[in-house]
């Protein structure tokens, strides 16, 4: 993959006659409305009153990737998601256009004021719609369309783990990254790769199924739609956990509720831990945007999980 131009600039200059072109529909009024780590997106309000979302890219081909996502993951939850409506791309430009789903993410913090009954309820149905996809299973772990490994673990050592961790110690030795954190992640991969392997069943998985990609009903606080999937894989069903804690997820219970519903192998709460600040580093390695709070965070609960495990081992 290659970085392109996902400026507000460049977006904002070839959006209309893209829509144009793709929808045979004028739009009237673009605004930006929020991005995550790669992408921008932008509401478009169109001649004939529909409202649609477009995503404007850092990385070319991850538009194809997170369009073919989305009807995966769409056909095996009952929770509303994002349609696809089409795809474009030139040498300096991806686009994923889709219907606008109603809501606001729950990163937004008017929600933490809601009852614990009105978060619990959330909860309840965010964990509803993800078991659903985790009740899909398959053969192999590895991506949605071609899974070629037999045991998770061996799929993340080779995909994630080991060319991670190489990519991060050349960041480190640069003075680019922190060497007590480079040393820190050495120790958990230590101790992740020390623990008992789990037999575990290759399962579908959103893979970013954090609270700024779950929507709700600001009145309400009911759930409306789940959106922008971001790595969905066959997987360990755990792999897809450490997301519910990220920002401050804690604070809906997420995570403590998927554990309620279907209880974790024993050593869970270090491997959602080890999960998380393993991927948080990692966003570096794409140059996607990085929160020293959230990584902070991650990584402090890796410290506390790990002393945990010596404790009882």
């Amino acid at each position: 993959m290659k970085y392109i131009d996902n400026s507000d600039k460049h977006l904002m200059s070839i959006l209309p006659g893209v829509i144009s072109e793709k929808l045979n529909k004028e739009a009237v009024k673009i605004r930006f409305i929020g991005g995550g780590s790669y992408g921008r997106v932008y509401k478009a309000t169109l001649s004939d009153g529909e409202s649609i979302a477009v995503k404007g890219y850092k990385l070319q081909g991850m538009h194809t990737e997170e369009a073919y996502q989305l009807d995966f993951l769409s056909k095996n939850t009952s929770i509303k998601m994002p349609e696809v409506l089409f795809a474009y791309e030139d040498d300096d430009t991806a686009i994923l256009a889709m219907s606008f789903v109603e809501g606001q993410n729950v990163l937004n913090p008017i929600y933490l004021l809601k009852s614990k009954k009105q978060k619990q309820r959330f909860a309840d149905e965010v964990i509803a719609g993800m078991l659903q996809w985790h009740s899909v299973t398959n053969d192999k772990f590895g991506s949605l369309s071609n899974p070629t490994y037999d045991s998770w673990y061996d799929y993340y050592k080779t995909e994630k783990q080991e060319p991670w961790l190489k990519a991060l110690n050349k960041l480190s030795d640069n003075g680019k990254f922190s060497r007590k954190k480079m040393q820190l992640l050495y120790d958990a991969t230590e101790l992740f790769n020390s623990l008992p392997k789990e037999n575990t069943t290759p399962v579908l998985i959103h893979a970013d199924l954090n609270i700024m990609n779950i929507m709700a009903d600001t009145k309400t606080f009911m759930l409306t739609a789940f959106i922008d999937p971001c790595g969905s894989i066959w997987a360990d069903r755990e792999y897809d956990l450490f997301q519910l804690r990220n920002m401050w997820g804690d604070a809906y219970g997420l995570y403590e509720t998927y554990k309620r519903k279907y209880p974790l192998s024993e050593f869970a709460d270090f491997r959602v831990a080890y999960y998380g600040a393993m991927l948080e580093v990692s966003m570096r390695l794409k140059g996607g945007h990085t929160i020293p709070l959230w990584e902070d965070l991650n990584f402090a609960r890796l410290k506390k999980e790990i002393k945990k495990i010596k404790e009882k081992i």
